[in-house]
């Protein structure tokens, strides 16, 4: 792999893993008062289409970066919807 490649995907590691405490204590806390539905909103729509956009260029470390953030972003989403 180019050394380009490594840093991408560190560098998506990092930025994905940021979400999943979120998602912890959203789930187990059951609150998401603080949390703002127009932003995760929006983070949902940014991360598709980088999702989209990576797989149009066929750029791993954007699309594998994207999937899991799309899931942990949409699952805070989600509970901020059912816990308002």
């Amino acid at each position: 792999m180019l050394i380009t490649t490594l840093i991408g995907l560190a560098a998506a590691c990092c930025t994905t893993v940021s979400f999943l405490p979120q998602v912890i204590k959203a789930w187990r806390t059951q609150s998401t008062r603080d949390m703002s539905v127009m932003m995760f909103t929006l983070l949902v729509t940014g991360n598709s289409l980088w999702l989209l956009y990576g797989a149009l260029i066929g750029d791993l470390p954007i699309v594998a970066a994207n999937v899991i953030t799309l899931g942990l972003v949409g699952a805070i989403l989600a509970l901020k919807l059912r816990y308002g």
